[in-house]
């Protein structure tokens, strides 16, 4: 979609936001702090006539943390990442000046220091007892499991250097890390973020992936945010290849939704390639298996008789008593029950408790407030 943001800098040490010619493009934007900065201390003369000025380089400051966290010799701790187990070093002292999280893990203390502003949300962030990451003996290496590598990676080049480059793809993990570490700038500015990277070209990618984070708190707001964007826009996303490498808990979530903006024949068609889709991945599946928790999520007497004749009976996807009623609706609208030819009615055999329990976890996410 033109004029979408879906790459971004943060730069924590003295940035400012500032337009640029990427942003116009849809590429991204950028938070660029000064080189260097003269900054008057006022009253700007000492006593004796001297006049004082303050100087700040912190752009520099970033980069040579940023040369540091690559000197192995330098870094004192490593953490093992992911099912890949990869390894990402970090400097100690630098967690745990950035991180409470890092620094109860790091030296097993309680500090109530926080800096200031954080205080409230930094005492909310887990402890070690709470999180499954695994301190070895030596205290030199850390088994993290909660996190993708990269997404580990990302937050820890912005703990030790104060920067790092927001995209839509690595957005929820990220955002969550922040959460989950207590990095709540981070976590601000991915907040601040999700709006500007939620476009048709992502959409389905950050429902994928908001899959994996689906038990911490900040998916909530994604979650609710990319629902509301695919409400609005239920005809393109719905038409999108990408649709069908959703889920199935998730379609069906999307096509029951009351405020989304798509005809049921494109509903139908959605459901369709999904299963189609499905049913290559998983061949002992059959297409009307694919299709019956689907069926349930559309109002086929809304599709034109002609429509549900020559196009959708034909396919023998959809119960014949399912376009029986359609059929009889429209040679008689009050010859049938209105009540029966609501789609959340017809969820009955086709649903299964391990559905019914995805469905009903995604579903609290977008529709509670975020905390």
């Amino acid at each position: 979609m033109a004029g979408r943001v879906t790459e971004a800098s943060v730069d924590s040490l003295g940035s400012r936001p500032t337009s640029s010619s990427s942003c116009a493009s849809g590429r991204g934007v950028s938070f660029n702090p000064a080189v260097s900065t003269f900054r008057r201390i006022s009253p700007g003369r000492d006593d004796d006539g001297t006049v004082k000025f303050r100087f700040e380089n912190k752009n520099a400051l970033s980069d040579d943390l940023a040369f540091l966290a690559t000197m192995s010799e330098v870094c004192d701790i490593t953490f093992v990442v992911g099912d890949d187990k990869q390894p990402v070093c970090g400097v100690k002292a630098i967690l745990a000046a950035r991180s409470r999280v890092f620094r109860q893990m790091l030296f097993k203390e309680r500090d109530p220091l926080t800096r200031s502003g954080s205080t409230k949300a930094r005492m909310k962030s887990p402890t070690i007892a709470e999180s499954p990451s695994e301190l070895s003996s030596n205290g030199r290496c850390i088994t993290i499991t909660e996190f993708e590598p990269l997404v580990f990676k990302q937050l820890m080049e912005y703990i030790h250097t104060g920067c790092c480059t927001l995209q839509a793809q690595m957005l929820p993990g990220l955002m969550n890390a922040a959460d989950h570490y207590g990095i709540e700038e981070l976590k601000r500015a991915c907040i601040g973020f999700v709006d500007n990277c939620i476009s048709t070209d992502t959409v389905c990618s950050l429902l994928n992936t908001a899959e994996k984070y689906i038990q911490y708190k900040p998916t909530k707001l994604l979650v609710r945010k990319i629902l509301e964007y695919i409400d609005k826009q239920g005809d393109e996303v719905l038409s999108l290849a990408a649709f069908a490498t959703l889920p199935q808990h998730v379609v069906t979530l999307i096509l029951e939704r009351e405020d989304l903006k798509a005809s049921e024949l494109t509903k139908f068609n959605a459901a369709h390639m999904w299963a189609v889709s499905h049913c290559k991945k998983n061949p002992k599946t059959s297409l009307q298996e694919a299709m019956a928790p689907l069926v349930t999520g559309i109002a086929f007497y809304k599709i034109p008789a002609m429509k549900l004749m020559k196009d959708i009976r034909p396919l023998n996807v959809v119960p014949n008593e399912v376009i029986m009623l359609a059929l009889a609706y429209h040679a008689d609208p009050n010859s049938v029950d209105v009540a029966q030819l609501n789609p959340r009615k017809l969820r009955t055999s086709s649903s299964t408790p391990q559905t019914d329990a995805h469905l009903s976890v995604i579903d609290q996410l977008s529709r509670e407030d975020c905390v």
